[in-house]
């Protein structure tokens, strides 16, 4: 079994958000973040970084793009030795990377694939060719021994989490299910107070924070927050 030892971040770099998408008058600068799970001599990298290349997307995120073997070598891993990959949805910002996997299993809920396939305003159309090698699951399921994809709608309807059992504690990449781990942990508290009987009104959280919970997580890491959740 693998340890927590065995799930390592990647950098990809990061962009600049712009105020009309923060709700505040000032951009925001945030990372983008992958992370690989051993598995025997290869590994699974759940999402694979940020797309480049488009004028448009380009000028109004501000990206700057780590190169994909820069940033797994930093972890201590070559192009070579990813076996396997998963997103947790197909916006650019998590998929950019795809195409250098394109005969490697890509695990992406099939509702996911078939809205980025369908709407010419969601990814960048290279991201979703037939070329790529996309492995469709529909609902939570158990990809490896241990290691689970879990439905995690709410920033899209397709989003998946990763959850990961080791030996010393079960990690979850939450991806964007939360834009920060201030805000997972809002939606924890929310679930706590709701079991410890607090009284109305209280605020609700998505039906699937049960299932992550389920899971009595060690740790909980995202997609654009070098902060992590941890619990109390």
């Amino acid at each position: 079994m693998i340890s927590t030892a065995d799930v390592r971040r990647v950098d990809f770099g990061y962009f600049v958000r712009p105020p009309s998408e923060t709700g505040t008058a000032a951009p925001r600068v945030e990372p983008v973040l992958g992370y690989l799970v051993r598995q025997s001599e290869r590994w699974l990298l759940f999402d694979t970084g940020i797309g480049g290349g488009h004028e448009d997307l380009d000028a109004h995120y501000r990206p700057l793009l780590r190169p994909l073997p820069e940033a797994l070598g930093a972890a201590g891993v070559a192009l070579e030795d990813v076996g396997w990959v998963s997103n947790c949805h197909l916006h650019f910002d998590h998929s950019g990377g795809n195409p250098l996997f394109a005969t490697r299993p890509i695990f992406v809920q099939a509702d996911e694939l078939a809205t980025a396939r369908d709407r010419r305003d969601y990814t960048l159309p290279e991201l979703v060719s037939d070329d790529i090698a996309y492995e469709t699951v529909s609902g939570d399921v158990e990809i490896f021994p241990g290691i689970f994809l879990i439905p995690t709608p709410g920033h899209v309807q397709g989003h998946q989490s990763l959850v990961i059992r080791c030996s010393d504690g079960t990690v979850i990449c939450a991806g964007q299910s939360h834009d920060s781990a201030s805000l997972f942990s809002a939606d924890m508290l929310a679930r706590r107070a709701r079991a410890d009987g607090a009284h109305e009104p209280l605020p609700l959280y998505p039906d699937w924070i049960d299932a992550l919970a389920s899971f009595d997580p060690w740790r909980v890491v995202f997609a654009h927050d070098l902060a992590v959740w941890e619990p109390a």
